[in-house]
């Protein structure tokens, strides 16, 4: 029931300067997917997939630029505030020198926010019905969030407090203490939530708009605000705090996602088609 796990992060270099990292190829890989799985859900609701190629490009924008700036704002601001810089670039200064480090400090709530922005932007822009987009992006977001907690897992990072036990996973890049393996769990938990939307989507086709939105929330932050429980601290001043960031950060978009949840059942409408 005892796990070594000790892969080096970094698959190769590209003429040997330029890194490719498990988490790099892992985040890329889930973002195809979940277009690829929003596709489908596109092409059966009979909307032009153009639309969604044009859409693919604020989320990935929304995506990159939310989990920066959250990761920064929320999580390290006491640094970057002094290198506002290293904010919008991969390098770091290095006793004088810039090294490219890639951007190392990504933060799922900020993300998600960005994409709710760039999705905002998007609909105003082309004048497309926000709810219907984001009950379609609920199926595919939650496979892409499989796929980044695999490649937390392949950096050993993100990982959970101390088992007490002979069971659990030894991350050996930073210690010998077997640990609860939060990324596992969080993958598995957001595959749930994937099959759940899915499931609700195929069978039960729900009659108002913003009903797989607010599930999507739902479940997608309760699985987080659970596993924060058994994951460590990223930042020493949440020892202090009686909820950590991760969870505080959760409480608003599971309240908004149940407000989505029976918002269009209570006001007994649904949003504009696709024009």
């Amino acid at each position: 029931m005892l796990i070594n796990w000790n892969p080096d992060p970094e698959i190769t270099r590209l003429f040997g300067i330029l890194p490719i990292r498990y988490y790099g190829l892992f985040f890329v890989t889930g973002l195809l997917l979940g277009v690829q799985v929003v596709k489908k859900v596109y092409k059966s609701e009979g909307v032009p997939v153009a639309y969604l190629e044009t859409l693919a490009s604020y989320l990935f924008l929304g995506t990159i630029i939310g989990a920066r700036l959250g990761h920064c704002l929320f999580y390290d601001f006491d640094y970057y505030a002094d290198h506002i810089l290293e904010m919008f670039i991969p390098f770091r200064e290095v006793k004088g020198s810039w090294q490219f480090t890639g951007f190392t400090g990504l933060a799922s709530h900020g993300g998600a926010i960005g994409i709710l922005v760039a999705i905002t932007i998007y609909c105003i822009k082309y004048k497309m019905p926000f709810l219907k987009i984001m009950d379609y992006l609920s199926i595919g977001i939650p496979v892409g969030c499989i796929f980044i907690r695999l490649g937390n897992f392949m950096n050993s990072e993100i990982y959970g407090k101390p088992t007490n036990g002979d069971y659990g996973v030894v991350f050996m890049r930073d210690d010998l203490i077997p640990r609860h393996p939060t990324q596992l769990y969080e993958a598995f938990l957001y595959l749930l939530v994937f099959i759940t939307v899915y499931f609700y989507y195929q069978k039960l086709r729900p009659k108002y708009d913003g009903v797989l939105f607010g599930i999507f929330l739902i479940g997608m932050f309760v699985s987080r605000f659970l596993v924060e429980f058994f994951k460590e601290n990223q930042v020493a001043f949440e020892d202090n705090m009686t909820l950590n960031m991760g969870q505080w950060l959760s409480i608003p978009f599971i309240v908004i996602g149940v407000f989505f949840l029976f918002y269009n059942q209570v006001f007994g409408k649904n949003t504009a088609e696709f024009t």
